[in-house]
């Protein structure tokens, strides 16, 4: 995303200084508030924890978690966050498509109606997502089902490379996987994942973020990167991180080759 946002604000004849891969969220976040970098890529779940508000449900939904975001950063630092994109990278469940395809199963309603029916699943996953009260128990509790223990592989580590494979090979019987929503393992591996239909995790819908000091100075910004952030969805997302992930290909390269096809580059 962010050579998606140096390429297209290049092509638009804007000045830009490429400072991709300087660190963390907390690095990021640091830089943009002591005006050492002027946008970035930030997730909206992330807010919830930069304002200290992780316990309100206004994260659980794109649109108000987008808002409410916009609303603090504004008032409080001067940073405007733009479109945002129609894609969610939370913590959520896959299966494998033939698990999917057999079992009709496309939401997380559907994978709680299959388990308590009987349904034979096994989930790879970290220790934080089995035993975090908001994550696995919350979606138990929300869509009626249970996981014993010996339905769970816990695998060290919080890395869904590892989840995902595990389930793409069905190592040690496992068929479902503990992912994020724009994995690019996810389309690689033909895994799918289920949607969380009840709304029980924070949606990280990919935004950019800038001080809003240089959206005056310039306000093509905002037209520029609007409707490219407005098609990156979450299968969007899935193949492009898939090609970097997995393909082994330059970022730069994806996002360039993403823009052409797109129309924003010749």
């Amino acid at each position: 995303m962010g050579n998606i946002i140096s390429l297209a604000l290049e092509d638009a004849g804007l000045p830009v200084e490429r400072r991709l891969q300087l660190g963390g969220t907390q690095v990021l976040r640091q830089a943009l508030l002591a005006s050492q970098i002027d946008i970035y890529p930030e997730y909206t779940g992330n807010a919830a924890f930069f304002f200290n508000e992780a316990d309100s449900n206004v994260w659980n939904d794109a649109e108000t978690g987008h808002a409410r975001a916009a609303e603090l950063d504004d008032a409080q630092n001067d940073v405007t966050w733009l479109a945002p994109a129609p894609a969610n990278n939370t913590w959520g469940i896959a299966v494998t498509a033939e698990v999917a395809e057999e079992n009709g199963l496309s939401t997380m309603s559907d994978f709680g109606t299959w388990i308590a029916g009987g349904g034979e699943v096994k989930l790879a996953a970290s220790t934080e997502f089995v035993s975090s009260p908001g994550v696995l128990p919350a979606m138990q509790e929300t869509y009626a089902f249970t996981l014993s223990p010996d339905q769970t592989v816990i695998l060290s580590g919080g890395d869904t490379a590892a989840t995902i494979q595990a389930a793409a090979r069905g190592t040690s019987g496992v068929n479902a996987a503990m992912v994020y929503g724009t994995d690019g393992g996810v389309a690689a591996t033909g895994l799918v994942v289920m949607e969380d239909n009840e709304g029980v995790q924070p949606v990280y819908a990919p935004t950019p973020i800038l001080r809003s000091e240089v959206l005056v100075e310039f306000p093509s910004i905002a037209v520029v990167l609007n409707p490219i952030f407005g098609g990156l969805n979450t299968e969007t997302l899935q193949e492009l991180n898939g090609r970097i992930q997995i393909g082994g290909e330059p970022a730069e390269v994806v996002a360039r080759d993403y823009l052409t096809r797109i129309g924003i580059l010749d």
